[in-house]
């Protein structure tokens, strides 16, 4: 059996989910060590937490292999904004960011120049929510510190040229919100300082799961405003308030949930076990074929269809007095996608059933026959 046909053999939702960049289900795995590390929680053999305290290490080893940085420049984090909270928090200067981005970054950057005083926000201006390199270069100002942009854009399906951006933002802090790629685009994630994500989407490894990893340079320019006592070079910091630890543990404020961090170690040991490049190549597939059926019943498709501009996010956008007439019918077909704004996202990782396809056919018939009226 092939590595990726074992990674989706995995997948056990209902036929119908298209909806992964809202919530990933859980995989055969990640559920199997949930169930695994709460029965040793819940019985409490004699020796048996110790297993507990190691997912930690084990996590961070397995983004290690997924992003390219080393174990030591990454902290565990529960989700994706808290990572951008501390990196915000700990910034001085203007930070170019744009104010249609998913909300975690610009609240993290509005809040920490609120809150600190030593952080702009600097509104990028963009055209329909994309950030591009030019865009960027062009309101770049001797002032802005930081970049802040989102791998993926959660309502366009837009992918960020991060080379480019690198490129053109010189050593500047590029900061990511990688929530909606990673996984599942291969990046070159060294070009960034910083990088945030959360592992209940594409990862499929449930909530709680999450990770901040800091180049070498952003952890010698960002500053751990909200450091704990986990945060320093002594495990148990007795009768003594220590500095934070240099470097990614400076950001860690308590211990994390072990059972947390051991689902995502295992959804991350699986996507490891295939490589990101095959999951993408799957997912590109599955998402011509959704594209191709959007085609076929005239549905316009917003995203983009440049295999280098996507991820797994397809965007329809019907005329908006038709607008409840395709959520009725992909309600009505058992199909689960998310209506935002307008527009119709569907979302497909890296298996696509015939089921699937058929039942959103069928909602699609639905729709075009009913519209046509």
């Amino acid at each position: 059996m092939s590595a990726l046909i074992h990674f989706t053999d995995g997948f056990t939702e209902d036929p119908g989910y298209l909806d992964y960049a809202r919530v990933g289900p859980m995989s055969v795995a990640v559920s199997a060590e949930s169930l695994g590390q709460t029965e040793v929680l819940s019985r409490a053999r004699h020796g048996s937490l110790d297993s507990l305290w190691g997912a930690n290490e084990r996590a961070r080893t397995a983004v290690s292999r997924v992003t390219g940085f080393a174990p030591d420049q990454i902290a565990l984090q529960p989700n994706t904004t808290s990572g951008l909270m501390h990196s915000l928090f700990g910034l001085t200067g203007g930070v170019l960011i744009s104010a249609s981005d998913y909300p975690s970054g610009p609240y993290a950057a509005a809040r920490a120049a609120e809150a600190l005083h030593a952080v702009t926000p600097v509104w990028l201006e963009t055209h329909g929510g994309r950030v591009t390199p030019g865009l960027v270069r062009e309101q770049l100002t001797e002032a802005v510190a930081a970049v802040v942009v989102c791998l993926v854009d959660s309502r366009t399906g837009y992918r960020v040229d991060l080379e480019g951006i690198r490129q053109v933002i010189g050593d500047r802090l590029l900061i990511v919100d990688a929530i909606q790629g990673f996984g599942i685009a291969d990046v070159p994630f060294e070009v960034a300082d910083v990088v945030a994500s959360g592992g209940q989407k594409w990862i499929r490894a449930g909530w709680g799961t999450g990770f901040l990893a800091l180049s070498d340079r952003a952890a010698e320019q960002l500053i751990p405003v909200f450091s704990g006592y986990v945060g320093t070079d002594v495990q148990e910091p007795w009768d003594q308030i220590l500095p934070p630890s240099r470097g990614a543990n400076g950001f860690r404020v308590g211990n994390g949930d072990p059972i947390a961090e051991a689902r995502f170690a295992t959804a991350l040991e699986e996507i490891d076990a295939v490589g990101v490049g095959r999951i993408e190549a799957a997912i590109t597939d599955n998402v011509n074929e959704l594209i191709d059926l959007a085609d076929e019943f005239a549905v316009p498709v917003v995203s983009s269809r440049d295999e280098r501009e996507r991820a797994g996010i397809v965007v329809l956008e019907p005329p908006a007095d038709q607008l409840t007439l395709l959520q009725a019918s992909l309600h009505n077909h058992g199909v689960t996608a998310t209506v935002r704004g307008g527009t119709v996202r569907l979302s497909v990782h890296a298996t696509l059933s015939q089921v699937t396809v058929d039942m959103l056919r069928g909602a699609l018939t639905s729709y075009s026959t009913a519209a046509s009226y």
